[in-house]
């Protein structure tokens, strides 16, 4: 079905109301107005710069990225720098949680007379971890445009849970959030809601409710609900017979061959040979693990994805009060303590900024108002304050030279060097070779062995939720969309934020999409990645406006729903370089200690170090600050 889209459908989904007066986007082309270079913005020049309320397409947006691909890609980057009279006794590059960790880091251990500067190359901080705001009817809406979940500081770690704590994000808080999360709300760590399961069926979509987490698992009235699944009889009693384990698919095996099995055999292919589903089936087993994990079941083992939380533990003959106890624990206990601020991490790392640089709102209380502040991004680069944040400045050499570290890097078409006495990267490691050509080929090919998980996270201002309260469910799988989890934004009010309150105010969707291949393509997980990436990097906006204008119409259509109406606006947040890489059985050599790439790559080199997840082959916010911590350590307490 081909869904018509009018012009006005086509204007990027400009934001209306109260947050619609917003700057030209940066970068948007040599000579255009809005070159201007933050550093030379004062903060009335600020007054209507805020990019958590810029629609359209986001994330990875135009001009955060061409000045990279032209280094990275073909070696291209400017021949001469004007030398700003900028020196720091710390720089750091990249603005997401390992970089605004590392400065705070920093500046505990260097004091108030310290002098930080963070450079990114995007238009906003926080790095994957982006605010959505919208502003409709008199309301404001948040949703999540990119890292979303927090774990209780005590399942931290000292260094990481620390900080938290510091930022006021403690236990009772912790508790708080969970008390103000709705039961039925998965994503905010919720698992007895109603989860379902959307269908494609002719021109609409069949929805199933219940709770498909746990069907998946045996649980519940499962057996019913795999009955009106619109997928052959045969393809229903194997499903049935899987999630309830009324049969041993590995029979024929030792417990020995058991355990070689499941370690050597990747899920999918175990699914397809073993219990019987076609490939036209297995997709609606891959939707969790695609989503949640980035490569599919054709890339993980069967141990890895049933410990990711994808069924069969109960199909393999196991003991079955273990098994039963066990596969019951995955369920409950797969969200953890997690909890979620309404805009996602996204209050994190405003927390941090605040408390970097308070003047961006000094009202601000802290975890109680946070996520209703309006920053004042004019306060983020003054001159006369310990940390400056220095955004759409994409860095293209770091260097030692003598005593002092040189970084170059390009803001709005000018070519600037600063200097400062250390400096930490907390960057993409892909990137790392070629801003430190000087580095050992090594080292450099640590760096550049993980490949970043690929996402897209896409939210949608509806003018009202009448069409999805229809729905019957707060989140669906879409396993045969381009868009596999569909949810309802965060209807939290942790932060002092107050979600939509009831279906006939306006509503964010939030929707999530691995653009990484499952269809059973060779390649290892690295190869598939980067296929996700370029696909990311080659689909217009426009394109995914009519992906996303096709799945709702499809799914919310018989209960009233018209996108030409109902849709006010689109944020798309593309994240070609997501989630840092962890090591699969099938794809990756088991490496000696400290000589995982990883370990090599994250090396000091001199008066250099690396702090990202990718530095912890993790991609958890832990690991972030963790390695935050360790870099700042090596360089400024060694």
């Amino acid at each position: 079905m081909k869904t018509k889209i009018t012009r006005r459908d086509l204007l990027n989904g400009m934001a209306i109301g109260a947050g619609g007066v917003l700057f030209p986007a940066f970068g948007s082309g040599s000579g255009s107005n809005s070159e201007v270079l933050l550093r030379d913005m004062g903060p009335t020049s600020f007054a209507d710069y805020y990019p958590p309320v810029l629609t359209g397409m986001r994330g990875s947006h135009p001009g955060s990225f061409e000045v990279a691909h032209a280094l990275s890609w073909a070696g291209q980057k400017p021949q001469s720098y004007e030398q700003l009279n900028e020196h720091y006794d710390l720089v750091i590059v990249g603005g997401g949680m390992s970089g605004l960790a590392a400065a705070w880091y920093g500046l505990k251990s260097l004091g108030p007379e310290a002098r930080i500067l963070v450079l990114d190359n995007h238009d906003d901080f926080g790095g994957h971890a982006k605010r959505n705001e919208f502003h409709h009817k008199g309301r404001m809406l948040l949703s999540l445009g990119g890292a979303q979940n927090l774990d209780s500081p005590k399942n931290y770690g000292d260094i990481a849970g620390d900080l938290l704590i510091a930022l006021g994000i403690d236990e009772e808080a912790i508790a708080q959030m969970g008390e103000n999360t709705p039961d039925d709300y998965l994503l905010g760590g919720k698992l007895d809601g109603s989860v379902g399961l959307s269908l494609p069926v002719d021109d609409e979509y069949l929805t199933i409710g219940g709770n498909w987490l746990k069907f998946f698992h045996g649980r519940g009235d499962y057996q019913n609900a795999v009955r009106k699944l619109p997928i052959p009889e045969d393809q229903q009693d194997k499903m049935i017979a899987f999630f309830g384990g009324e049969k041993d698919f590995l029979e024929d095996l030792s417990l020995f061959e058991k355990w070689e099995y499941v370690n050597s055999v990747s899920y999918n292919q175990f699914l397809s040979e073993r219990v019987g589903l076609s490939t036209e089936t297995i997709p609606i087993l891959d939707a969790h693990l695609l989503v949640l994990q980035g490569p599919s079941g054709w890339n993980h083992t069967v141990l890895e994805a049933i410990l990711a939380g994808s069924p069969g533990l109960r199909a393999m003959g196991w003991a079955a009060q273990f098994v039963d106890s066990l596969a019951a624990r995955l369920i409950d206990d797969v969200a953890g303590d997690i909890r979620m601020f309404p805009d996602g991490n996204a209050s994190v790392a405003r927390l941090l900024v605040q408390q970097l640089i308070p003047g961006v709102a000094p009202d601000m209380k802290g975890f109680e108002d946070v996520a209703v502040t309006r920053f004042d991004y004019g306060a983020l680069d003054l001159p006369d304050q310990p940390v400056r944040i220095r955004l759409n400045s994409t860095a293209v050499g770091v260097k030692e030279v003598g005593d002092e570290v040189q970084v170059d890097y390009v803001a709005q078409g000018e070519s600037l060097r600063v200097t400062g006495n250390r400096c930490v990267l907390a960057c993409n490691n892909n990137l790392i070779p070629h801003l430190c050509p000087e580095m050992s080929e090594a080292q450099k090919d640590g760096l550049s062995y993980g490949v970043r998980v690929p996402f897209v996270y896409a939210n949608v201002l509806l003018d009202d939720g009448r069409a999805y309260s229809k729905l019957g469910v707060s989140f669906t799988f879409c396993p045969y969309d381009s868009f596999q989890w569909v949810s309802s934004a965060p209807p939290i009010t942790s932060g002092g934020y107050e979600p939509p309150r009831n279906a006939d105010d306006p509503m964010v969707m939030f929707m999530m999409a691995s653009p990484t291949p499952a269809d059973g393509v060779k390649g290892t997980s690295r190869e598939l990645l980067r296929m996700g990436r370029h696909s990311i990097y080659t689909t217009s906006f426009a394109e995914y406006e009519q992906q996303i204008r096709e799945q709702l119409q499809r799914m919310l259509g018989k209960f009233g729903f018209d996108h030409e109406k109902d849709i006010k606006a689109i944020t798309v947040n593309r994240i070609p370089h997501g989630y840092a890489y962890t090591y699969t059985k099938l794809d990756d050599p088991d490496w000696e200690n400290e000589q995982a790439p990883h370990e090599v790559g994250r090396q000091q080199f001199g008066r250099i170090s690396i702090a990202n997840t990718d530095s912890e082959a993790t991609p958890l916010m832990n690991a972030a600050f963790d390695a935050a911590h360790r870099a700042v350590v090596e360089q400024l307490e060694s």
